[in-house]
């Protein structure tokens, strides 16, 4: 199927790995001009040369920014005025327990998690609306209704994302200008290697027993039983930056593997 997306170009923060890199494979593989994010030169550049050797002729280039730093941000819209595909990835997570995780970390989560996406959609989103075309896509999570008691702030960002998917959209409305958020479920990634080596070695078990037993623990009501792919996520990211997807805005679309347990 032609996905209509040759020519348009991309932005996806945080995609040097794990599901931004995933999209932004996703979206090169359909024409997409792509533009990869991280917050170092070095993990750029890797990011870049690496996605040239998959698919060679792609048309694909880095910007370093920390999303901690608004100046960062800010720096990218000079070296990158105008999108038609803006995916609001990046993001930060890990163990935070409620009773000890300080102001301090709440907000630099809300600045990376939340306020990024704020930042890049408030410059990139007029943009689309004066042309009359675009894409902003929202990766929340699952824990955005599936809120983790070990990690609240994590899912506390998350769900600010469905409100700032909607509400975005409704200001777009009449446009074809789309605003959609995709929930992941478990999805691996570079992230979770570590804690599969700890349950690995705590268990005497192996890393995909270590993946099994997380997912019967920690996400019983998963239906698939397995943790997806990034690259499974990214298919529904990629449909959603197409033309093809022009009727479906506003929404927030699960591909958690029926995590959440509600058929709505």
């Amino acid at each position: 199927m032609d996905l209509q997306l040759k020519g348009k170009t991309a932005f996806v923060s945080g995609s040097t790995g794990g599901i931004g890199y995933a999209i932004a494979l996703g979206l090169l593989r359909e024409g997409t001009k792509v533009y990869v994010n991280g917050r170092t030169q070095e993990k750029v550049k890797l990011t870049v040369d690496k996605l040239r050797k998959e698919i060679p002729g792609a048309f694909v280039e880095g910007l370093v920014a920390d999303f901690a730093k608004v100046e960062e941000v800010n720096s990218l819209f000079t070296l990158l005025p105008e999108v038609d595909i803006l995916v609001n990835n990046v993001g930060v997570y890990g163990e935070q327990p409620f009773e000890t995780t300080g102001d301090d970390v709440w907000f630099n989560d809300f600045e990376v998690n939340v306020l990024s996406g704020v930042r890049l959609s408030r410059h990139y989103a007029p943009l689309m609306k004066a042309k009359n075309w675009g894409r902003i896509i929202f990766i929340s999570s699952e824990s955005a209704i599936n809120i983790p008691d070990d990690m609240i702030l994590y899912g506390v960002t998350k769900t600010a994302y469905l409100s700032l998917s909607r509400g975005l959209a409704k200001y777009l409305k009449g446009t074809n200008v789309t605003v959609n958020a995709i929930l992941p479920g478990p999805t691996l990634a570079e992230g979770t290697e570590k804690m599969f080596e700890e349950i690995s070695k705590d268990k005497g078990i192996s890393i995909k027993e270590a993946q099994i037993e997380f997912i019967k623990e920690k996400r019983p009501s998963s239906i698939i039983q397995r943790w997806a792919e990034t690259q499974e996520v990214a298919n529904m990211v990629v449909y959603i930056a197409s033309p093809l997807s022009s009727a479906t805005t506003g929404a927030a679309l699960r591909v958690d593997g029926g995590v959440v347990d509600s058929a709505f």
